[in-house]
């Protein structure tokens, strides 16, 4: 199974790609340089690191999105819910929900969501 976790560094890497994608190599380095205190040398382990598990593409010093930031987040959680309570959504609701009580506006998405997904 591919692996859907960033550490703290890459996950900021990430949003960085996230947020401006597509752009230059030149663009990301500076970018990097700025934010991270990178040099180019690491961005680009990191690009490749991040690239080789098909979240990202550099193609011709072009950075694209293979997977957005909404797809990682998702595939992220449904590998924690199988890993963590076998794969059962209502396990993990009722975990989560042991130890704080919904809000109302909470709910109503919920079950929306729920609707929404039948």
């Amino acid at each position: 199974m591919e692996e859907y976790t960033l550490g703290n560094i890459e996950g900021k890497f990430a949003d960085i790609i996230w947020t401006h994608a597509p752009l230059s190599t030149a663009e990301l380095v500076k970018i990097c340089e700025k934010e991270l205190g990178w040099k180019r040398t690491t961005t680009y382990t990191v690009l490749k690191k991040l690239s080789d598990r098909g979240i990202f593409k550099n193609q011709n010093g072009t950075v694209r999105v293979l997977l957005t930031k909404e797809e990682f987040l998702a595939r992220q959680s449904e590998r924690y819910v199988e890993h963590s309570f076998g794969g059962s959504l209502p396990g993990f609701l009722a975990a989560f929900t042991s130890r704080r009580s919904l809000s109302e506006k909470e709910v109503e998405e919920l079950k929306s969501i729920i609707e929404k997904s039948r």
